[in-house]
């Protein structure tokens, strides 16, 4: 089935971002040869197709060697990474949302290793860097070659395109998608973890090797945004938990999102998609 699919072939890399609390502003796309707007600045075209699917694809966003840069900064922070202190990664299964660890990766650079990836003895199957789901969540704040990624004049000139004043970069992840072990990405919506009033996410997701639909890119259904917010992760003195059941997606909803090591996705914060 297609995520089967997606689950089968080598392995890829690609970084995640996610910004929040806008400030709403108008937003002028008009330009003149005299005035070329900044790089990374969207045209009116590309704000269009974002408001009407809900994504928005950037070939070329990174350079080669702004992305290779990315892949050797962190095989030194996974080569030095000794697994002491980590946790287990999931979509499905919860409970890591009451692991101190989780939360605290909010303010550090922490490792989540894939669920499958220890054995019977609580051993690794197979190598750490073959076993490492992601690493997050506060890269652009401690990592000096991710914080210069997360700052850019691109990256800048990108959210006031969106109409952003004073963003804020409230995480980071380095994403893995290891081969044979690597788990499901079940269908969501970023804001359901992202909460704000007014609803204020954008993730970015940046390829590190070239992502497709036989080692695992993107899914989303175009235009899924505009039905809202489903449902909220809480965190009250409950404990963690969702104020109502996930939603049932139809597949053949979700169209993959393709992309070239250096290319570029945003991601409206209610946009349902998979990976």
């Amino acid at each position: 089935d297609q995520t089967k699919r997606k689950r089968d072939g080598k392995q890829f890399r690609a970084t995640l971002l996610h910004w929040s609390i806008p400030i709403p502003c108008s937003v002028h796309t008009s330009t003149s040869a005299a005035a070329m707007p900044p790089a990374g600045s969207l045209t009116a075209d590309q704000l269009s197709f974002f408001e009407k699917n809900g994504y928005l694809v950037l070939e070329s966003f990174s350079s080669a060697e702004e992305v290779q840069a990315m892949r050797d900064r962190m095989a030194q922070l996974v080569d030095g990474f000794d697994g002491a202190d980590s946790s287990v990664f999931s979509t499905k299964d919860h409970r890591q949302l009451k692991d101190d660890y989780f939360f605290k990766s909010a303010e550090n650079i922490s490792f989540f290793f894939e669920e499958k990836a220890f054995g019977d003895d609580g051993c690794l199957r197979q190598p750490k860097e073959l076993s490492i789901n992601k690493v997050g969540h506060a890269l652009h704040d401690h990592d000096p070659v991710f914080k210069k990624f997360a700052f850019s004049e691109n990256i800048s000139s990108l959210f006031s395109s969106l109409g952003y004043k004073r963003p804020a970069v409230i995480q980071s992840m380095y994403i893995f998608k290891q081969p044979g072990i690597g788990g499901e990405v079940v269908p969501h919506q970023d804001n359901t973890f992202l909460y704000t009033e007014p609803l204020s996410c954008t993730g970015l997701w940046l390829a590190l090797e070239d992502a497709t639909i036989t080692n695992g890119c993107l899914w989303a259904i175009p235009g899924s945004h505009k039905n809202g917010l489903k449902r909220r992760m809480i965190r009250d003195e409950n404990g963690t938990h969702f104020d109502r059941p996930s939603p049932l997606y139809d597949q053949k909803e979700f169209v993959p999102l393709e992309m070239k090591s250096g290319d570029f996705v945003v991601i409206h914060g209610d946009l349902v998609h998979q990976r």
